[in-house]
């Protein structure tokens, strides 16, 4: 019997800097988006069920951009991050999001964004670590990236820097904003970074919900603060209530940040269609 994994995609954010839903943009010849060459590669590495977590107002664009002409052979999900506290707009943060998919998710997971393009090895990692893991116990996996191969040309962008012991397992990891080729100066393009793939378990539902509480409170103070992933992954490795290891993923990373990064991305993909790393048509005929 296979083991049940699940897939979580964060589909929720604004695209503020990008100034659209860049979830939704296409990137491949037949019009796909990078979210589906993501799946692609996930359901190729063995997962067996996909959540998306969204936001109700880009319910319907979703349906029609995207699961209307999906093939998966696998069961989806949809939940949707929970309005945030008024009047503000914005979403409260990846770790909130993640919590909203609780009920949803009922074994091992992976989580990540909707519209990064993380490579199908890294799928791999992640899978083949979640297979092995204990899903009862507070184990997880961070799958790496060299932070000189994740910024972008066309602006400054945040990232999770992290320390990794010489175990393999993760001492630190600390958002850093405002990140471009000026931070070379002060980290190394090898410094190992987060992109928001993760292996976790079900008692990282349980530890957001703990944290919930004070940064609800929090907002009085600074209305537009984020709860994120790695903020809380940072909270219970200090506390040791959990462990993180390092999966250093071999592919190159790329994304969508800004509008001038969708050019650059595309041409990424065509080059890997040609190189025969994708078909023509992710959900048709090669």
């Amino acid at each position: 019997m296979n083991t049940k994994t699940t897939l979580v995609v964060m589909a929720a954010g604004l695209g503020s800097r990008y100034g659209g839903i860049k979830q939704l943009d296409p990137v491949g010849l037949s019009g796909e988006t990078i979210l589906e060459f993501g799946l692609y590669d996930a359901v190729r590495a063995g997962f067996n069920e996909v959540v998306f977590i969204l936001r109700k107002e880009i319910e319907a664009d979703f349906h029609k951009v995207i699961l209307d002409r999906l093939h998966l052979p696998v069961p989806v999900k949809l939940v949707f991050q929970e309005p945030p506290v008024p009047p503000r707009t914005k979403p409260l943060g990846t770790a909130h999001a993640i919590w909203s998919a609780r009920h949803a998710v009922d074994g091992r997971f992976a989580v990540m964004n909707a519209d990064d393009f993380y490579g199908r090895r890294s799928y791999e990692l992640v899978h083949r670590w979640l297979t092995a893991c204990d899903p009862g116990k507070p184990r997880y996996a961070l799958v790496s990236y060299q932070l000189g191969r994740t910024l972008s040309e066309n602006g400054p962008v945040s990232r999770g820097v992290c320390t990794v012991g010489p175990d393999g397992f993760l001492r630190t990891i600390e958002e850093h904003h405002q990140l471009d080729k000026s931070a070379m100066a002060s980290l190394s393009p090898e410094t190992p970074v987060s992109m928001n793939l993760f292996g976790l378990t079900p008692s990282y539902f349980r530890q957001v919900e703990e944290r919930l509480p004070a940064f609800l409170a929090s907002l009085t103070d600074n209305p537009n603060a984020e709860l994120y992933l790695p903020s809380v992954l940072q909270s219970v490795l200090t506390t040791a209530e959990a462990t993180v290891e390092v999966l250093p993923s071999p592919e190159t990373w790329f994304g969508i940040t800004f509008q001038p990064d969708r050019a650059s991305v595309t041409e990424r993909i065509r080059g890997l269609i040609r190189e025969g790393v994708y078909p023509r048509d992710l959900w048709g005929k090669p």
